[in-house]
């Protein structure tokens, strides 16, 4: 059974920073495609970052040069380390697993 656990998310000041990290079972992140979504009050989910096997990683264009995704196999756990929040960041945000998996989210609030 895959389970995907979400983790660090909270409430952070514009310009602050948060880790999230994905504490994932039942699947292998080093051998999966990875990915972080989000969705904000109103929106659609939409894709902020992914990783594969192999190759560069993936990410929004709202999101580029301030967010980072990685991943620790020793650990099973994938992170979106986030810079330079900003208020529109302000979204559930749901890990991703061999794009079928999904965890339950972990809600970030960035005041202005």
């Amino acid at each position: 059974q895959v389970q995907l656990v979400e983790s660090g998310g909270g409430l952070v000041q514009a310009g602050g920073s948060l880790r999230l990290s994905c504490a994932a079972s039942g699947i292998s992140v080093g051998i999966y495609a990875m990915g972080w979504y989000r969705q904000a009050p109103g929106k659609q989910r939409e894709l902020v970052a992914s990783m594969g096997r192999y190759g560069s990683p993936n990410y929004a264009d709202s999101v580029k040069g301030r967010f980072t995704i990685s991943r620790d196999n020793a650990k099973n756990t994938v992170y979106l380390q986030m810079n330079s929040l900003k208020p529109e960041d302000t979204a559930v945000y749901y890990c991703n697993g061999a794009e079928n998996y999904w965890g339950k989210g972990t809600l970030v609030t960035v005041s202005s």
